[in-house]
């Protein structure tokens, strides 16, 4: 297993290569509260794999115009 196998928490620049996101998008989505859940170990952002999973699940949609239901 490799290091980065063994803790399910990522950083912010993990988590957004994760999300497929620009790291800049993920800070300003964490700072206006839309963006999945994070956690704070000792001062410093970590996300939970299972928790960009979920938000990532919570954003599906099936058109433009809406999510699925």
């Amino acid at each position: 297993m490799t290091e980065e196998e063994a803790t399910p928490f990522l950083d912010v620049k993990e988590a957004a290569v994760y999300l497929r996101l620009k790291k800049r998008t993920l800070d300003n989505m964490r700072w206006q509260g839309i963006g999945p859940r994070f956690r704070k170990h000792g001062g410093r952002v970590v996300y939970h794999r299972d928790d960009l999973k979920a938000w990532s699940e919570s954003t599906r949609r099936r058109a433009t115009s809406g999510l699925v239901e």
